[in-house]
């Protein structure tokens, strides 16, 4: 399937790793979320929570939603095993780490809880309780465990989800809000906590079922025993991992050659692309982890085909999702198995020594470029004063501005006599696909209607041309110090310019791609599409001509 298509492909009979990934964390925030809200009903009152408490596990001492926690627990700790070991280096980004750290430390900060509650319930049929809970644990060092247990497993939740989310305008949208309710959430559970121990206190204990002395050290053997087969299994993966590497470094295996456009390293072969620029300082973004989910660590390769390999499933479908060429991979899933040359189409920019601005630049979103150029610019300068020309362009500039905004876009550049707007920054692609057609509507009004006067004033037709093309485009602040402007980057914006700029050849006022104007709902009316060879495209690309510039759409 070609990857420009706009419609990825993939199939529906077995799930990916990645969503294995992501459905089981998806799984175990929902459990923990659930978990901190009904320990903050606690600043109300015990009985609240206790009541909330006897509805939920119902659902989770079921036979559905125990295959479904564990399941979901096995399944994201398998995932993660398999992950800790398919990597060649633990170099990472400190937030990255920090995520791993805290998962892997949590089978052993929840072993107690595991085996009190759970184990409890399952061997002698002790329903949970927070008597149980709250009262067991009312002295320091057993509200620390508690609290600390809490906040591992919601701090990891929390970063596994931005990792995966923080490309999305969404989330970027509302990610302050997010912030706060994150911050929040474990500050109240703390909270309820603390209020029924003081209501303990205060009013008494009230009666509940406990272990017997026989079985509370059941239950303690039970839990040293979790706690030394997963703390000896965990140890033995790190030792197997270094293990592999160090017989790979004595054994002399053959090594692979990356050549980047500055520089050209060795690594071993397994190594993915990713995992070579971070162990060689390499700058290389990657936003969502490596989890082949951003696409912004993808890379263009050159090399024999043996030696780059096929995508595997998840990374195929990102690719079709930015409709990237086929010389494209992602860094983060590309494992070389010989020599290949990689450039990093999103590689961080110097930032004065300063960390690369990832929070301005590198969001991805699906946008619409349009390019507004006008004709005859030079033949107009030289027989005109400055000050002539400048009103010229203010009024062009102000027409086209006001144009692209009241159909939703925003006017960014404004660079001789040329002018691009960009669509889609608060809406689909399809929405920013109308919009731009709109534009293109209100623009060749008003600019028709100002050169009624503009030939007897200066003494030539007023004419421009139009290109319109959607895509993903990476859209943000870029710039030198305090002077940086608002743009999008990609293969998307190129293609439009020329587009804008073939409308000259084609006698026509707008050349807008197909796949826009598929986007947009309009492709039926603009008769049939032309190939169009477009530099910087290794494919040709199929336009669409509208001789007015006004489109029904």
């Amino acid at each position: 399937m070609d990857r420009r298509s706009p419609q990825p492909h993939f199939s529906p009979r077995t799930p990916t790793r990645r969503n294995l990934r992501w459905a089981s964390g998806l799984v175990l925030m929902a459990y923990i979320t659930v978990h901190l809200l009904n320990h903050s009903l606690g600043i109300y009152s015990f009985a609240a929570a206790e009541t909330v408490l006897r509805g939920v596990q119902k659902f989770w001492h079921s036979l559905p939603g125990t295959a479904l926690l564990y399941g979901a627990a096995g399944t994201h700790l398998v995932l993660a095993v398999v992950a800790l070991w398919e990597r060649r280096t633990l170099r990472m980004p400190p937030l990255e780490g920090l995520r791993v750290l805290l998962g892997f430390a949590l089978p052993l900060l929840l072993a107690t809880h595991l085996t009190a509650m759970r184990g409890a319930y399952m061997a002698y049929g002790i329903e949970g309780s927070y008597v149980r809970v709250v009262w067991g644990l009312w002295d320091w060092q057993g509200a620390a465990a508690q609290l600390a247990m809490m906040l591992a497993a919601w701090t990891h939740g929390c970063l596994g989800l931005h990792f995966a989310l923080r490309a999305q305008p969404a989330y970027r949208r509302f990610s302050y809000v997010l912030l706060a309710v994150a911050v929040t959430l474990p500050l109240t559970a703390a909270m309820g906590f603390v209020s029924m121990g003081r209501e303990f206190q205060w009013t008494g204990v009230p009666p509940v079922v406990l272990p017997t002395p026989e079985q509370g050290k059941a239950l303690g053997t039970a839990e040293d025993s979790i706690k030394w087969f997963y703390g000896l299994a965990l140890a033995l993966l790190l030792l197997a991992r270094w293990g592999r590497n160090a017989f790979a470094r004595w054994s002399r295996q053959p090594s692979i050659t990356l050549r980047y456009p500055d520089r050209t390293v060795q690594v071993p072969r397994g190594w993915s692309v990713l995992e070579a620029s971070r162990s060689h300082g390499i700058d290389h973004l990657s936003i969502c982890g490596g989890r082949a989910r951003c696409s912004t660590c993808r890379v263009r390769v050159a090399g024999p085909a043996e030696h780059i390999g096929e995508a595997g499933r998840d990374e195929q479908r990102t690719l079709e999702r930015v409709r990237a060429p086929a010389d494209v991979r992602l860094a983060c899933q590309l494992r070389p198995r010989g020599d290949i040359e990689v450039t990093p189409l999103f590689a961080p920019l110097p930032n004065e020594g300063r960390p690369a601005p990832v929070g301005s630049f590198g969001r991805e979103r699906d946008v619409a470029i349009l390019f507004v150029d006008l004709r005859r610019w030079s033949g107009l300068s030289e027989r005109q004063w400055p000050f002539d020309l400048a009103y010229v362009l203010d009024r062009y500039f102000a027409t086209v501005g006001a144009a692209v905004r009241e159909s939703g876009g925003v006017p960014n550049q404004f660079i001789g006599d040329s002018v691009m707007a960009i669509f889609g920054l608060d809406c689909d692609l399809p929405t920013a696909c109308r919009q731009a057609l709109r534009a293109t509507e209100l623009i060749g009004e008003r600019m028709d209607a100002w050169s009624q006067g503009f030939e007897a004033q200066f003494g030539q037709r007023l004419d421009f041309g139009m290109g319109l093309h959607a895509g993903r485009a990476a859209v943000g602040e870029v710039g030198y110090l305090e002077t940086t402007t608002f743009t999008a980057i990609g293969e998307v914006v190129n293609t439009a310019s020329r587009l804008q700029d073939h409308s000259k050849t084609a006698a026509s006022r707008l050349v807008v791609s197909l796949f826009a104007a598929e986007q947009a709902g309009v492709a039926h009316t603009l008769g049939t599409p032309e190939s169009l060879a477009v530099r910087g495209r290794s494919e040709p690309l199929a336009v669409l001509y509208a001789s007015t510039g006004a489109v029904s759409a």
